[in-house]
């Protein structure tokens, strides 16, 4: 089977109605553009990080799985929840290592967790995460551009398939939720 956006789209289906086999055929088709994904978060971690893109996927792969009770509209719709997904990883493992530099409490975790941010990163990931959480919370649509796009790399007519709206109003959005956020982490950011 080829990985065209229609085959990928029916093993999604196939998967979300219970359909097992479904996962294992639908996974080497998603595989490389999973990768990409996870090299472009690594990407913006600081450059003594020694966490492999393959860690980040697998740790990915493993919340897809999980999902329960999703209905997997198309292959736009699943690379949409790998990339939230992807992001919580990131910031989960920030928000930890940030309590533990103020004094919380000491957790054993795997090597490849205790790679997964650099110290330098950490603040800025958390930063970002937080000033998204605020836009989500006046502006649902333009927080899961800004997630699409830039955590997810997805091109703007495949945001636009996803959140069912024109590709020229994930532009527009895109542009205003860019300068609100540059805004909000500039009053966060240290003089």
């Amino acid at each position: 089977m080829t990985s065209s956006p229609q085959n990928v789209s029916q093993l999604l289906q196939a998967w979300g109605s219970g359909d097992e086999t479904a996962l294992d055929k639908l996974m080497p088709l998603v595989y490389e553009e999973l990768r990409g994904m996870a090299k472009r978060y690594m990407n913006r971690q600081s450059p003594g990080h020694t966490l492999q893109t393959t860690a980040l996927i697998h740790e990915a792969y493993l919340r897809l799985v999980d999902q329960k009770d999703v209905q997997w509209q198309n292959r736009a719709h699943f690379f949409g929840v790998a990339a939230k997904a992807m992001r919580h990883i990131l910031v989960d493992y920030a928000r930890a290592r940030q309590a533990t530099k103020r004094g919380g409490e000491a957790r054993l975790v795997s090597f490849d967790e205790a790679a997964m941010v650099s110290v330098g990163r950490t603040a800025e990931l958390v930063a970002l995460d937080d000033a998204l959480q605020s836009l989500a919370a006046f502006d649902h649509r333009k927080s899961q551009i800004v997630e699409l796009r830039y955590f997810g790399g997805l091109t703007v007519e495949e945001t636009a398939e996803i959140l069912k709206v024109s590709p020229e109003t994930v532009a527009r959005d895109w542009r205003l939720a860019r300068t609100w956020l540059l805004r909000e982490l500039s009053k966060t950011s240290p003089e």
